[in-house]
């Protein structure tokens, strides 16, 4: 018997050009923050300067945060709150890629609850306590196309002190309005691009292995296979291919989808793991790392659902062994890897050393255990350290 919930309570603006219509669309407040990145590729390609001026079109009044990282932390998350409650925000914007919006989504949760944020985290070292209040309002603006948290409640937060990097979210972090303009992720250079679109990939793959899924998800994951197997090595060759732009920002979109109907599974708390103790790791390349020993381990766990990716990819099955038909999606994976240049990348090239594979694996198990909760098969602490092992070089 079927049973799930469904619910997706963002407004999406999608389609190039987007962007102006900010100066018409209805926000929900008059006071906000602009939640940007500490670089200035914001600034230098003027999105900014967009949003701000849609802002004082409509007469809003804003205040700017600009100290977001990659792997964004609880400190600048926890700074931006207070600032927040101190000028009495009504609302937040987050101008960015998914760093700058999680950080938005977890800056609206703390501007209205007291205390800290691992207060309210469920896993590592948090301590669980109920959400009190709503978020604030979240508007969503997306200059990057990867993890689809445009669609989706969830935040990805690093504790630097305990090196403890986890997922949380509650209802009100869905944003309330996102902006998802492909025209905006033209600038993205080619290697961003590959990464940020694998992660879309890992989020849809994920989503339909996951315990969790639903036949809704599992419409979204298949889609955004077969949406990132025929445009992303176009849109890494040649970033001025808007088609192909706008379907992987599709793509990104209906992976938030994913996530809000499925869920991510044990590979992403190994990620969690190596760019909690290496921050400097983009989280798309530490999953490209580690997918291909990742995704050989579970094949034969839930083969027809490998099957069914790899259809997706181009890959036929005909002829081929029972046994052989799953890992027909590895081979694909390798295939995309190399079409997009980034099959070469190595967890060393980013200081990861060979004896840490132990030690990131309790990381992963502790600090996000809820994902492994989603595995099909359930992966012990020796079989996530193979699989770190495995994939290392």
């Amino acid at each position: 018997m079927l049973d799930f919930d469904f619910s997706i309570p963002t407004k999406v603006l999608f389609g190039v050009g987007r962007l102006d219509e900010l100066k018409r669309e209805k926000l929900p407040g008059k006071l906000a923050l602009v939640v940007v990145s500490a670089g200035e590729t914001m600034k230098r390609n003027g999105y900014l300067d967009r949003v701000l001026t849609a802002l004082k079109h409509q007469g809003i009044e804003y205040l700017i945060f600009d100290k977001i990282r990659p792997n964004p932390s609880k400190a600048h998350v926890m700074e931006a709150a207070q600032f927040a409650r101190d000028n009495f925000c009504e609302f937040v914007i987050g101008v960015g890629g998914a760093s700058t919006i999680d950080a938005a989504k977890a800056i609206a949760l703390m501007a209205r609850n007291p205390g800290d944020l691992w207060d309210y985290i469920v896993t590592g070292s948090g301590k669980g306590k109920p959400v009190k209040n709503a978020a604030l309002p979240i508007v969503a603006v997306m200059t990057t196309a990867g993890t689809g948290t445009e669609a989706d409640p969830w935040m990805v937060i690093t504790d630097r002190d305990l090196q403890e990097k986890i997922g949380f979210g509650v209802p009100s972090t869905f944003p309330c309005l996102s902006v998802v303009d492909p025209e905006l992720t033209l600038s993205v250079p080619p290697f961003l691009t590959a990464i940020q679109g694998f992660d879309a990939f890992f989020h849809a793959a994920e989503g339909f292995i996951a315990e969790i899924a639903t036949p809704i998800s599992e419409a979204f994951s298949l889609q955004v296979i077969r949406l990132i197997f025929k445009n992303l090595p176009k849109a890494v060759h040649d970033g001025s291919d808007i088609e192909a732009r706008t379907n992987i920002a599709l793509a990104s979109l209906l992976s938030g989808m994913v996530q809000s109907t499925s869920s991510c599974t044990s590979e992403h708390s190994m990620e969690h793991a190596m760019t909690a103790f290496h921050p400097e790791l983009p989280h798309g390349a530490g999953l490209l790392m580690i997918s291909e020993a990742y995704f050989s381990f579970f094949a034969k766990y839930v083969p027809d659902r490998f099957i069914k990716m790899a259809h997706m990819m181009g890959e036929t099955t005909d002829g081929l062994p029972e046994e052989e038909k799953p890992y027909t999606f590895v081979h694909a994976l390798q295939k995309l890897k190399k079409e997009c240049g980034v099959d070469q990348l190595k967890m060393s090239d980013y200081g990861i050393q060979a004896d840490e594979m132990e030690k990131l694996a309790r990381n992963a198990h502790k600090t996000m255990s809820n994902l492994f909760a989603m595995d099909r098969y359930t992966l012990s602490l020796k079989e996530n350290i193979e699989i770190f092992k495995a994939a290392y070089r």
